[in-house]
């Protein structure tokens, strides 16, 4: 009995680890490509509210650990220029 149910928590605990590697995949995308956004965007052209915004985007993309915006990069296939970033 013991084995069947240790069989069952590897199961379970299976299923939520590719569940949380599938939510962690979609996150990287979204930073990906607020990252893209962000290094594509002319703060100065933008209105106050959304300069605050992007601003804030901006500093959050910046604090990410490098190997994380990387990958994040990575999964929205961009590619990355001199100056700035884009989507290939």
């Amino acid at each position: 009995m013991p084995d069947k149910l240790n069989q069952q928590e590897i199961a379970m605990l299976r299923g939520e680890l590719e569940m949380l590697m599938g939510e962690r995949m979609g996150l990287l995308k979204v930073v990906g490509a607020a990252a893209v956004l962000v290094a594509n965007t002319d703060g100065r052209s933008l209105p106050a509210e959304a300069a605050e915004a992007a601003e804030m985007l901006s500093t959050l993309v910046n604090e990410l650990p490098e190997e994380t915006l990387q990958e994040a990069l990575e999964s929205v296939h961009a590619k990355a220029g001199l100056s700035d970033l884009e989507i290939s």
